[in-house]
């Protein structure tokens, strides 16, 4: 859990880019961090976690992270996204797995998203139900990666992130 925290703290300070304005952890719920950031004017809010289990045939990988984003301003609400710590393979898709279910991102460099809202809200439905999501994806180099993620404290942090930034859960 420690080394967890230390990872977020991590992935705060680069988010903390100079001109890019303020930013501070509000919660933190069991495996998850709230994170409120202004960029000007605007607000963004979002939940974020790291994995509790990464296997790959890798010697070396940057940061990994799951995140959920709200952007008041932008309509963008409950937006997933994956941060690989590698950068994904070209044309390839990010496939997440809650339960039985399958979900399919599409990558860009060391990230994954979504391609809609409806995918977006269906995920955010599904982690609110789950205990678990598995990420699996392929580096550009081929490497093949599963990345676990607990959805312990998923609810509590996406209301608390849903609040700081003034949108319905």
């Amino acid at each position: 859990m420690a080394n967890r925290f230390f990872l977020i703290l991590g992935f705060l300070c680069i988010v903390l880019i100079p001109g890019k304005g303020f930013a501070g952890v509000i919660a933190n719920h069991d495996d998850w961090t709230v994170i409120e950031e202004r960029e000007g004017e605007a607000k963004v809010c979002f939940a974020v976690s790291a994995p509790i289990n990464a296997e790959g045939d890798y010697t070396q990988r940057g940061d990994i992270f799951l995140l959920v984003t709200h952007r008041p301003r932008e309509k963008a609400i409950g937006v997933v996204s994956i941060q690989a710590g590698y950068t994904y393979k070209a044309r390839t898709d990010a496939s997440v797995r809650i339960r039985a279910k399958t979900f399919k991102l599409f990558t860009d460099g060391e990230n994954a998203w979504a391609r809609d809202t409806a995918t977006d809200q269906a995920l955010v439905a599904a982690m609110k139900a789950s205990d678990k999501l598995v990420v699996t994806g392929t580096s550009s180099r081929g490497t093949q990666t599963t990345d676990t993620y607990s959805l312990s404290g998923f609810t509590k942090a996406y209301r608390a992130t849903s609040k700081a930034c003034g949108v319905k859960p």
